[in-house]
Formats: C-alpha cells, structure tokens, sequence
C-alpha cells in the first residue's frame, strides 16, 4: 500500500500503552519496541521513576533480565525537558509517575513523538494503578498482556500479593507477587 508522504515535514505523535498485570512482559515488550525504532535509526529517549531500583538503578530491565539504557527521574516534568527533538520516547512503569505524566504523553505527542508506555493497569487490591487510567484514556493504541495463573495455568491478569505489606506501592517480584487469573485471585483474596 502506498503511504503518501508528508510534504510539509510535520510528524503526527501518538500514545502507545502497554498495560497488564506483573509477569505480562509488559517491560518486554516495551524493550522490544524500542530496540526496533533504534534499528530504524529513530532517536529515541527512555524513562523510568527514580523509585525504581529493582534491578538496576539507571536501566530498564525485564523480568527475563533484558535491558535497556534509560534516565531515572522523579517528576515527569523532566521529560518534556530531556526529551527535545526526539522521535520516539519510552517510559517505563508509568503508574508511579505523578498526575501530569499524562499531559507530559499528551504534549510529547503533540510535538509529534511516538510516545511508548508500559504500566501495570491494577494494583495488588485489582483497583486502577495511578495515572494508568488515565493514560489508557489518551491512547491511540493499547496493548493488554497477560502473564499464566501460577494456580491453574490459565491465563493472568492479576497481580496477586503474597507479602503483607499494606501500602499500594511495594517494590518487589517474585518474592512479593504472583500473576492469577480472575477466579484464582478472588479466591484466595
């Protein structure tokens, strides 16, 4: 098919979202794509929350131990600032960043930047995460991922506690949480 070009040199951004329960490959996935806009010779900027030291203080890193380079911050504000000029942005556990990373996304792609992010959609109470809501309202295009019921092996979307820590925010992996699917979740909740 062919795909006229733009003569008048302006880019149209969009909003990516890539959401679902710890274990979906979420940050996987998010990885993936943005090793594919590099390939393209795409400039590309990553972000992460500063709070986010699970693996690595500086880079993003999967469950499957695949990184990539990224910039901690602590206020999405800041990506407007070290993104300028940049084609493709890249942020990474969106649902701990503040109430403006949604207008931070909106902004990215008004300046015509294809904006990438990947969040997990509930907390372990299965209530919407942050500013997810949010940003799954804003998308252009949303991908849903789902991890395997470590109970029943269906499929998971869920991200179940085991700890008993009661903030909504507790880092950790799989010492912490399980995926579960809907049944095995309510179940033993």
């Amino acid at each position: 098919m062919f795909i006229e070009p733009n003569i008048k040199g302006d880019r149209r951004g969009w909003i990516e979202v890539i959401c679902g329960s710890m274990f979906s490959g979420k940050t996987e996935e998010l990885i993936r794509r943005l090793k594919r806009a590099r390939i393209a010779n795409l400039k590309v900027e990553i972000f992460k929350p500063a709070v986010d030291v699970r693996y690595d203080d500086v880079k993003i890193v999967s469950h499957d131990e695949n990184a990539i380079q990224s910039t901690p911050i602590d206020n999405s504000q800041k990506i407007l600032l070290l993104a300028q000029d940049v084609e493709v942005v890249g942020i990474d556990e969106a649902q701990f960043f503040d109430a403006e990373i949604t207008n931070v996304c909106e902004q990215l792609a008004l300046r015509g930047a294809r904006v990438i992010v990947a969040g997990l959609d509930m907390d372990y109470k299965a209530q919407p995460f942050g500013q997810m809501p949010n940003l799954l309202a804003v998308a252009d295009y949303i991908t849903k991922l789902h991890a395997i019921c470590v109970v029943c092996g269906n499929i998971a979307n869920y991200s179940y506690r085991t700890s008993s820590e009661g903030a909504q925010v507790v880092l950790g992996e799989k010492d912490k949480y399980e995926p579960r699917c809907r049944h095995c979740y309510h179940q033993h909740n």
